[in-house]
């Protein structure tokens, strides 16, 4: 066994347990993939040191690293969660594909059935592994898992390859629209201790197919947690991939999220990412675009409040000429939170006729809350329409009067215009029943924020 820090001894211990589990998948290439991604964690260890570390610059996870935290392994994925109890945290409906993954492991009990013709657009990983249910023999997951998430440069992803167990794997067929919005949650359970989870999600998305994805992290768990999460998304020729992702864990609990996408020719992914605060999160998003034709409109909102972090890590590759990109995050920040927004839009050399736009506002409600953003445009081309920009402040005194002057009190005033500031991105999904439970959650999450000492009521 490769030497490990003292720090990482836990989770070395969990590793040797995986690699003799008999229920594992034993294939030499999963394990081969395993053997070097733990190899290149024992060597990157987590970004803990921060000077000359660009990446990491503003966000501190030496609590991650310190925390004594079990990787579990062969836990009841039916425990302790009634399914009336996941509808109130999770987005959810009877009509979507609803795949449930508990501390990481597939729930049948809590996910759908399958539907009448069998439908195996989506399935674990590990099923996937053990059985053929896609095509080629599950050949479309050598071939894909693993190859656009690297574990050189990056300690979390080389830790959740590492302990690749299962997460959700969809395959969408050429030429199909597929119906049925596919409704990913991966939640967190309360356990008696604090344990590191790692998904996994893979879309392989055909030529000229249509698919909507909802990927969902929600805590039932209380005190510190580690979800160390890790997603593949792969758009062939004309293909149309709609991602919602919601970041809804718990109080205490640590995310690190890392999204990495691949676009073919006349490609189009639109991303629209919602995170709730926990007491750390990290949304890494990395989009290539391969081919002419491709394009990516990504969306954000953020919401912090008491001490949390949230910082959003997104970069856009325009690797190929007549390709466009737009960028759009906004944060809402109270308490002494604190948020960070920054990553590149990179525009490479003979990458002509591209359009790349990037911007980030936030709305501070507290006197205290920081955010530092810090977008990023590196050109290399010089046929190209780019331009980004980012904005801060407080909510406008002047429209506060006016709405206090028509008879509304302060804290009414207060969320009637951070509820303005937050539906230019709200309004941008097409989910009806997805963008009702945000709006809830959303106006939860802000009430409790404006009874906080220092807040904008």
């Amino acid at each position: 066994m490769t030497q490990t820090p003292t720090r990482y001894e836990r989770y070395a211990d969990g590793y040797d347990a995986l690699d003799q589990s008999p229920g594992h998948p034993q294939d030499p290439w999963v394990r081969d993939l395993r053997n070097h991604a733990w190899d290149r964690f024992n060597e990157l260890g987590f970004p803990t040191a921060r000077r000359g570390n660009e990446r990491w610059k503003y966000t501190n996870v030496r609590p991650v690293a310190a925390a004594q935290l079990d990787v579990p392994l062969d836990l009841d994925p039916e425990h302790g969660m009634a399914a009336e109890t996941l509808h109130l945290i999770a987005p959810w409906q009877d009509s979507w594909v609803n795949m449930v993954f508990v501390d990481g492991q597939f729930s049948s009990s809590l996910s759908s059935p399958a539907g009448p013709d069998g439908d195996t657009v989506g399935a674990s990983i590990r099923r996937a592994l053990s059985r053929s249910v896609f095509s080629n023999e599950s050949g479309a997951l050598q071939d894909h898992l693993g190859k656009y998430a690297s574990v050189e440069d990056d300690g979390f992803i080389a830790l959740n390859t590492a302990f690749l167990q299962d997460g959700a794997c969809i395959e969408v067929p050429e030429g199909r629209d597929h119906p049925k919005v596919l409704n990913l949650v991966y939640l967190t359970t309360d356990r008696s201790q604090p344990k590191a989870t790692f998904p996994r999600t893979l879309v392989l998305a055909g030529r000229n197919s249509r698919v909507t994805v909802i990927e969902s992290y929600v805590g039932a768990a209380q005190g510190a947690y580690l979800t160390d999460a890790v997603t593949e998304i792969v758009l062939e020729d004309g293909t149309r991939v709609e991602h919602y992702r919601l970041l809804k864990e718990g109080s205490e609990g640590y995310h690190v999220g890392s999204t990495r996408v691949s676009q073919a020719r006349d490609s189009l992914f639109t991303s629209s990412a919602f995170s709730f605060g926990t007491a750390l999160a990290r949304n890494d998003l990395q989009v290539t675009l391969n081919e002419p034709g491709s394009a990516c409109d990504l969306k954000g909102l953020y919401r912090t409040t008491g001490r949390q972090h949230t910082d959003n890590f997104i970069n856009i590759d325009h690797a190929s000429p007549h390709t466009s990109s737009d960028l759009f995050y906004k944060g809402v920040l109270d308490g002494r939170s604190k948020a960070i927004f920054g990553g590149t839009v990179l525009v490479r050399r003979d990458s002509q006729k591209v359009t790349a736009r990037q911007t980030d506002k936030n709305l501070l409600l507290s006197d205290y809350a920081e955010v530092d953003s810090k977008p990023s445009l590196l050109i290399y081309a010089d046929d190209v329409q780019c331009g980004h920009g980012a904005t801060a402040g407080h909510l406008d005194p002047d429209a506060l009067f006016y709405l206090r002057s028509r008879g509304l009190d302060a804290e009414t005033a207060n969320r009637f215009l951070v509820h303005a500031f937050v539906r230019e991105i709200m309004d941008t999904v097409t989910v009806g029943p997805l963008q009702d439970f945000l709006d809830q959650a959303f106006s939860e999450n802000l009430f409790a924020g404006l009874n906080q000492p220092g807040s904008a009521s």
